[in-house]
């Protein structure tokens, strides 16, 4: 059976600015909108930018992992490596700045990944992921 698609809902501060962000840069189809919302096809699964311009920004939360300061909270998708290579690719090109620059995470174990960090335009942090052999994503040893 495969996986079933999830659905997310996340605040945005400009609508225009999201379907620029998501639609443009990150490359995901738009779907169904209304004047306050925008679903947009995020590897498969439903992402749903609602604006919220008079949300205020969380504080700044974090847990170490690895070495590195984990926005928190936050989401992304798991992709194969060169999928990921390719995105960490575009991202770069199109000048995002990365929270936690694109590199390898627990090197040498089971969970071995790719991973990046950055922010929408709305201030939501995203982690992208790479996994060599995706079987691998909740292996312990």
């Amino acid at each position: 059976m495969g996986l079933s698609p999830f659905h997310l809902a996340f605040p945005v501060r400009d609508i225009a600015e999201a379907r620029a962000f998501w639609g443009g840069v990150m490359g995901c189809p738009e779907g169904r909108s209304a004047p306050d919302w925008v679903d947009f096809d995020f590897y498969g699964h439903q992402i749903v930018a609602h604006l919220a311009p008079e949300r205020e920004a969380e504080a700044e939360a974090s847990n170490a992992v690895d070495g590195h300061d984990v926005p928190v909270p936050h989401f992304g998708i798991v992709l194969g490596m060169e999928e990921w290579r390719e995105l960490a690719e575009r991202l770069t090109a199109a000048g995002v700045e990365f929270a936690i620059e694109p590199h390898i995470r627990f090197e040498g174990q089971p969970g071995e990944q790719a991973t990046l960090f950055f922010r929408d335009p709305s201030g939501n942090a995203i982690e992208m992921k790479g996994f060599a052999d995706r079987s691998k994503l909740f292996a312990k040893e």
